[in-house]
This record gives structure tokens, sequence and C-alpha cells, in this order.
């Protein structure tokens, strides 16, 4: 039965919600520090919410760049197209600008480029330096590499303290019947990294993992961890730009042929909707799908490039009684028999290739990909997947272009299944200033389209049946105040999981930030998403289709002082509504408020710190709130909460030697309406849960 909420509730708790700014009063009104890119990856994770994997192939990618700055002197496109913070506009006027003022003396220069903002270049700063004008022939003697070669090793070890059913004590009867009730292996989290760089020459990388619950050098499993990774890159070798073995990760165009790489959300920059051809990438991640395992190789002749691959990896699938695929498992998780039996039980082999031409301000790509299963791949027949792909192989070609005037930007990408079904996504960005920015991008995806391994702007996980005209703008009203908003109109023309009919949708957001002083920010954002879905409701005799609409306000202080002390309060509110038939005189309205504070130490000693504390009440799951909780080094952590509650994490870092740095982490939280977490193997009998988190790393 359906829930009335009343409205005088409501208000209330609206109340609590706006008063909250009082509590953003803070002593202090020291200067603060430039912002640190690392602050802009968190604020990225939490309007990705749910895609931690691609965030931290992110935070790799740019931790290694910071590692290794690049010469403003000496850096090319291809560079800086490899860099993740600059848009194809900055990146032109970026380049325009280093030809006509070579050689640059100081970083700062950067301040002199149109079309980057003072924001834009502090967030980019350390990811550069100044060196020598003209390229100096490097030593790759293997005595040089060496020698002067760095090596970094990261050890992770995770643990929830309180008891979850998985680990529990069973008869042999019981698992006898019931096997998958017990968890294999331990009840902790370990990793091993192991990276090697040389200059921007030679990249080279190792990682094992084990999950908790998985099993490690127990009888029967004699393989130690359960995933193993290993790659390696090298570069600029005579007409061989690029040259990878191992694990990687790649994007072609605007990714409607492929595409495994970072795809930032919406909300990321209305100046950044249009994506472009990147190099092969390494997969340094933990994450046990979503990458490549084999060769690539990019090779550049004149104002031709050319990208070739190969891969052919075992992956893990949900299989039917007659052994063909259904779905695709991508958790990487085998902690009971059921899970070990998916294990790398398909072979997975994907080919294809790139080659892209570059002529002034046009550039156009032809892209091509065929890949292979060694079982037929045949999911559940639903209504929604009548037009999903069944057989073992398939096949995708397209062309992508973009073409760049002054302050405007054409780019697009058109992309053809062997099915015959034509995909198709264009844009056009407009740049009168440094201080507006316009953005209309629109898409076809017809849901015969099939192409698995395509990752493009979309409102679903599948690049298939969706039709879409996206409207972007950020800009400066006042010296002070910054706004970013877009409004996104979605029709999926068939139809889909939990929605009987063909539907629309409709995504609206906006952010305002007011700048007060250097490291004193106060944003305002809204969220409202309205889709429509099956209704459940069981007084409907015959399957009707609703509309049902998530609102989402957030309210965030902020204050970096110099001293090293940080301050963030949060507020959060979530409303969740259906829109029931007057007939049936039900209108379910379902609220979530969280108040959260965290407060961050990073001083000039060995020692930093942060605390999060955060108070949550939200009816069900549909308002549950998502809240970015800074975690240890190059990993993320986004939980939802839903239900009353409390959150309260504390982590510190201490640099025992230039080299070494050890973090650890210690995460409670506990529910006041409820007397048992998750479910399944997973649950715990009691209303708290405790985690330990701790990280080592080791630089030589």
């Amino acid at each position: 039965m359906t829930t009335i909420k009343n409205k005088s509730d409501g208000n209330k708790y609206l109340a609590r919600v706006f008063l909250f700014p009082l509590f953003f009063i803070l002593a202090s009104t020291l200067h603060a520090q430039e912002t640190d890119w690392r602050m802009f990856v968190e604020q990225l994770a939490e309007e990705e919410e749910s895609k931690g994997n691609a965030i931290e192939n992110m935070y790799q990618e740019l931790l290694y760049l910071e590692n290794n700055p690049m010469n403003l002197n000496s850096v090319s496109r291809n560079e800086l197209e490899r860099f993740p913070l600059l848009s194809l506009e900055e990146i032109n006027s970026l380049v325009n600008f280093l030809e006509k003022n070579r050689p640059i003396y100081t970083v700062y220069e950067l301040r002199n480029v149109p079309r980057l903002d003072h924001r834009k270049v502090a967030l980019i700063l350390p990811f550069f330096h100044v060196g020598e004008t003209v390229k100096v022939q490097e030593d790759v003697s293997p005595h040089s590499i060496l020698k002067t070669g760095q090596h970094e090793v990261q050890l992770r070890f995770d643990k929830t303290v309180t008891p979850r059913a998985g680990y529990g004590e069973f008869t042999d009867s019981i698992l006898e019947r019931y096997p998958n009730r017990k968890y294999l292996g331990e009840d902790f989290y370990n990793s091993v990294r192991y990276s090697f760089r040389y200059r921007n020459k030679i990249q080279l990388g190792f990682t094992a993992e084990k999950d908790a619950g998985e099993p490690l050098l127990k009888a029967g499993y004699p393989k130690g961890y359960d995933h193993y990774g290993v790659h390696l890159i090298v570069r600029e070798v005579g007409k061989l730009k690029t040259f990878v073995l191992g694990d990687y990760r790649l994007s072609f165009g605007q990714g409607l042929v492929l595409n495994n790489d970072f795809v930032g959300s919406k909300a990321w920059s209305t100046d950044n909707v249009s994506r472009r051809t990147q190099e092969p990438k390494r997969h340094f991640s933990t994450a046990e799908s979503g990458f490549f395992r084999g060769a690539a190789a990019v090779t550049e002749i004149d104002n031709f490039s050319l990208t070739t691959f190969y891969s052919n990896r075992r992956i893990d699938a949900n299989l039917n009684n007659e052994g063909e695929i259904t779905s695709f498992k991508v958790d990487g998780l085998h902690r009971t028999p059921l899970e070990m039996e998916k294990r790398k039980n398909t072979r997975e082999q994907v080919g294809g290739a790139n080659i892209n031409y570059r002529e002034g301000r046009f550039q156009v790509g032809l892209s091509a990909l065929y890949h292979r299963y060694n079982r037929m791949y045949n999911p559940t027949f639903r209504a929604y997947n009548r037009y999903y792909l069944r057989d073992t192989a398939n096949f995708n070609a397209g062309i992508d272009y973009s073409y760049q005037l002054p302050g405007f930007i054409f780019a697009g990408e058109t992309a053809l299944a062997r099915s015959g079904a034509v995909a198709t996504i264009n844009m056009l960005q407009y740049r009168p200033s440094v201080n507006l920015n316009l953005s209309a991008l629109h898409r076809y995806y017809p849901v015969s389209y099939n192409a698995l391994y395509a990752q493009a702007f979309s409102e679903g996980n599948r690049v298939q049946n969706e039709h879409g005209l996206y409207l972007g703008a950020g800009f400066q009203p006042f010296q002070r105040v910054s706004v970013n908003s877009y409004i996104d109109l979605i029709r999926f023309p068939w139809l889909k999981s939990g929605v009987d009919t063909p539907s629309k949708a409709v995504d609206i957001y906006f952010l305002s930030t007011y700048t007060f002083e250097r490291g004193r920010f106060l944003e305002v954002r809204y969220k409202y998403k309205r889709k429509e879905k099956n209704s459940t409701d069981p007084e409907m005799t015959a399957r009707l289709v609703i509309p049902y609409a998530t609102s989402k306000v957030r309210l965030r202080y902020s204050h970096e002082q110099s001293n090293g002390w940080g301050f963030r309060s949060t507020a959060d509110m979530a409303r969740y509504s259906e829109e029931h038939p007057p007939s049936t005189e039900n209108h379910e309205t379902e609220f979530g408020y969280m108040l959260s504070q965290s407060v961050s130490y990073r001083g000039k000693g060995p020692l930093t710190g942060d605390a999060y504390l955060a108070w949550f009440d939200a009816d069900t799951y549909n308002a549950r709130l998502y809240s970015y909780e800074r975690n240890l080094l190059s990993t993320f952590y986004m939980p939802s909460f839903y239900g009353k509650g409390l959150r309260l994490a504390l982590s510190a870092k201490y640099q025992i030697t230039r080299g070494i740095a050890f973090s650890v982490k210690a995460g409670y939280t506990r529910y006041f309406n409820r007397d048992t977490i998750g479910s399944g193997t997973e649950q715990i009998n009691g209303n708290s849960r405790l985690d330990l988190f701790t990280y080592l790393v080791w630089k030589f």
C-alpha cells in the first residue's frame, strides 16, 4: 500500500534544512590556498555517484601526470589531448598561445592564455613545468632506465569489523544443502600494486587483488590472489608513438564504437561534452572489468595517426542451461561456489583500429571494431530486449569529426552496427568569452543499434533506444558568481526494463557558486529528473505506466585556510514523488535529508587528517542521498544513505619518510530505525557497522 506523507511533516523537515546555513558560520577569516585538483576530482565523484571505478581510473591518470608534469616549452597537442581536465577548445587555445609565445619562462604565464579563467589555471598548474625549449634526446639505455627510473609500491588492507552472515559457522549438512550461504575466503580485502616509470617513455605496472570473502592461498585455490593485472607502455620510439602490452583502456571518437575510458557526467562541465580519440592508457585500477588485455599500438605519419589493438581475455558471465551468455558479471566478486562457477567462464576477443587525420582546426577519424565470444550471447528474452544482440560476434564502424572556429566547436560521430542500424551524435559549443559558454548536443541511438563496447553521452547504460537533446550553459553573471546548468530532454522509443511502453524523461541541473574570497565558497545545487515506470499499485487492475520524479537540493559552504585547515558544511534534501491517476487517490511522496560536516588538515608537517560526520533521515531507497567521503589515496567512497542514522569517518596519513607514507581510516555507521543491515551473506545482525582501511605507499 502506498504511503501518503503529511504536508506539515515535509515543511518541518524543510525548515531544518534551510535553517542549517546558520551552522555555516565559521570563526576564521584567514586567506586560503589555491584550489587543489584533488578537490575537483572529489566534486566530480559526487556527481558521478556510483561510478567509482571510472573516477579511480581518472585519478590514477592525473596522479601520474602530476608526478610527470608536461614541459610547456615542448608539450605537443597529442600530449595535451591525454590530459582530461582540458576541453577541446581550451587545448586549441593553449596550443595557439604556446606557438606564439615560446619560450615560456614561468608556468604562471598560463594566466595569459585566452579561454582559460583563473580557476582553470589554478586547477592545471601542478601538471606543467618550464624546461628546455627543445626536446633533448633522452638516454633510453638499460643502465639509464634502471638508474633514474622511479618505483612505487602500494599495499592496501581493509576489513569490516562487524560480523556478517557469510562468515558465520554452518554445519556440514547445512552447507551441503545451501553451499552459497558461506564465503569461501577470509573476511578482509587486500591489494598489492607496483608501478615503474621512466620519464614519459616507459610505464610498467603490476596489480594483485582479493575482495573480502575471496580465498587467498587456501586449499583448492593455489593461485593466491583472485585477480592479477600487468601492463607495459612504451612511448616515442621512432614512428611508433605508443605501444601497450597487457591491460589497457581505449576511446575512439565520441564513443559510439568504443570507449572503456572515463566518461564524465552531464554535470561535469557544459564546455566539455565533446570527446576525442585517446591514446591507449594503462589499466592500473583493481576493477576486474571494463578494460582490454592484449596489445595496442599507435603510429604517426605526418597528419595521420593509426591506432590498432587486439584483446584476448577470459571474462565472467551468467549462463543459461544451454551454456549461453545471458548477461555479463562485472562486479569481480568470487566469494561463493556459485560466483566461482561464473569466474572467467567465457573467452572474449576484441580487435579494431582507428585512423585519424588532422589538418589545422579540422579532424576526422574512422573507427572499426570486431568482437567474438566463445559462447552464444543470448539474453533471456523479454519484450524490452527484443532487439538486443543475439550472436557470438558483432561488428561496428564509425566516422567522427571535429571542426573549430574562433569561439565555436562542431563535433560528432556516426556509427553503423552489423544489423544495419545507424547511430549518431552531434554537438555545437559556442564560447564568445571566458565568462560564457553554451552547448547543444543531439543524439539518436536506434533500438536496433548494438555496440557492446560503446560508451557515449547518454541517460541510460547502453548506447541504444534513446533520442535526446541536451542544452547546457556556463556563465558568470557577476564577478564572484558562476553558474553551470543544463536541461536534457530524452525519449525512449521502445520499451525499457520496468517500462512497458515507449517513455520519456527530462533531466535538469543547476549549480551556482559564490566566491567570497580565495578558499571560501558557497554552493547551491539543484537536480531534477522525471522519468516513467510501471505502476506497482495493487489497486490497478491493468498495468499502467506512471511518471515519477526525484528532486535534490544541496547547500554547501567550503573554507580552505592557509594554515592547512579546511571545513565543509553541507545540507542535502531529496524528494521522490509518483503521479498516480486521480481515480486511485494515491499521491506518494517521500523525503530524504542529510546534514554533514567535513574537517580536514593539510599542514606542512608529516601528519594530515580528515573527519566526517553526517546525520541522515530518508524515508526509503527512492529518497536516498549520496555524499562523497574522502577515502584513502587513489580510492573513492561514495555511499548512499536511507533510513535514519549517523555516519562517522576518521582518517589520517603520516609521511614516515620522504618516500614512505601510511594511511588509516575508520568508518562507522549507525541506524536508529532498523535491527539488521544488508541482506543475504552480507547481512549484519545489528544496527551498526564498523570498517577499517589501511594503505601503505613506498616510493623509491
